[in-house]
């Protein structure tokens, strides 16, 4: 019998992890694997449990004891994992979720934002959704503080903001703003939306700048500049889009970005989440103007690192703990709106 992908390709199967079909075995290019392919399930029908990031490396444990030889999961080993009405609607008559039926069943669930994304940057955030045991404890407690806002806020059709605050809106709310953004198409909620801002704003740093580049964000300079926040620092304004090749040659959409107060005109003036990601924002804005949440999930500032050896790697590992932590945050999200909340 030849790959799922072989058998499958008649249908025009999408693969949900990106533009190419996923096939049965590891020899095919582009296969995520047996326990990546049922933890991708786990993360869209599982239980809340399942999809709290406390229990991620338990369930990756688990799963890699109970996956049969041919990657499909029986219906005794799923309980906990994927409630069983759900299980049984996903696997059919046969108490048995096979890779076939995993891959169907995730790609009729695959938001088109999804499908517009570069395939860098998707897989990119692919490879993040499989990384959420490395989220630091401190995360959880906030991270979930935003999780029910969402939840408690989130109208079909109505915008639902996040503004990511630093000091300098130059490194940090950056990438968050961007990483939030990259999540919030990653899982279909285009209501959505985050922003950046600083207390003292200065510059989009350059560093930040090739972080997002790295991963297939286009960041491009529109050879304007915006008021300056430090007088001797240039605010050049970029533009930031991430879309696939079709996408892109089909508008000039794309999301204009500059460093600028948290409540500059450009952002939302009330209703917001005001997230916090560095220590001297939290302490300086014990009030968050117009905000109706504040949470504070500070990061050590990659600007530590600047001019070192270690500086690219280190903005990119600020970049990926942001990241997962709001793929995580979206990812529960998503679960809920469609479990009812």
């Amino acid at each position: 019998m030849r790959t799922l992908c072989g058998l499958l390709g008649m249908l025009a199967l999408l693969s949900p992890f990106g533009t190419t079909c996923v096939a049965s075995d590891s020899s095919e290019p582009g296969d995520p694997g047996a326990l990546v392919r049922a933890l991708w399930c786990v993360q869209r029908f599982g239980t809340p449990e399942a999809l709290d990031p406390r229990n991620d490396e338990r369930i990756k444990g688990t799963l890699a004891k109970v996956l049969r030889k041919d990657g499909s999961l029986g219906s005794a080993s799923a309980a906990g994992l994927i409630d069983s009405k759900t299980f049984a609607k996903l696997a059919g008559d046969d108490g048995r979720l096979e890779p076939r039926e995993m891959i169907v069943a995730l790609r009729d669930v695959l938001p088109p934002s999804r499908t517009r994304l570069n395939p860098k940057v998707a897989a990119h955030l692919d490879t993040l959704t499989t990384t959420f045991d490395m989220i630091d404890a401190r995360r959880f407690e906030p991270s979930e503080r935003l999780v029910e806002w969402m939840v408690a806020n989130h109208r079909p059709g109505r915008s639902l903001d996040v503004t990511v605050i630093c000091t300098g809106n130059s490194r940090r709310s950056f990438l968050g703003a961007t990483m939030g953004n990259l999540a919030a198409a990653y899982y279909g909620l285009p209501e959505i939306r985050f922003h950046c801002g600083g207390t003292a704003p200065s510059a989009f740093n350059k560093r930040t700048v090739r972080a997002l580049r790295e991963i297939g964000i286009a960041v491009e300079p529109t050879g304007r500049e915006a008021p300056r926040g430090e007088p001797s620092t240039a605010n050049p304004i970029y533009r930031i889009h991430w879309e696939n090749a079709a996408e892109a040659a089909s508008t000039t959409s794309g999301l204009l970005e500059f460093s600028k107060r948290y409540d500059d005109a450009v952002n939302p003036q009330k209703g917001y989440a005001a997230l916090l990601v560095c220590g001297e924002a939290d302490a300086s804005c014990p009030v968050v103007k117009g905000a109706s949440a504040r949470i504070a999930m500070p990061y050590l500032d990659p600007k530590i690192y600047d001019g070192g050896r270690y500086e690219a790697l280190k903005y990119a590992e600020r970049r990926d703990d942001i990241g997962r932590v709001l793929l995580s945050v979206l990812m529960r999200v998503r679960r809920r709106l469609d479990a009812g909340r």
